[in-house]
């Protein structure tokens, strides 16, 4: 059975075979679907909620929008 992995910085599901495993020296384990992920995340240091095309910032700014409307 093949385990679904998502990538650590987009949030997009990788399919088997693909994509990048970075391992951090304390046993942190990231995968990232695409090197313009890896990138993003460990060479330049941006973070997923602030970066428009993830998945977390999607969730970020619909959460944001629903509590602007009930104020």
């Amino acid at each position: 059975m093949v385990e679904i992995r998502h990538c650590s910085f987009c949030g997009v599901e990788i399919e088997p075979g693909t994509g990048k495993m970075y391992i951090k020296k304390d046993g942190t384990v990231y995968n990232y679907c695409t090197n313009k992920c890896y990138k993003n995340q460990v060479q330049m240091k941006r973070v997923p909620r602030t970066t428009t095309w993830t998945k977390q910032f999607a969730v970020e700014k619909e959460a944001r929008l629903r509590s602007e409307k009930k104020e």
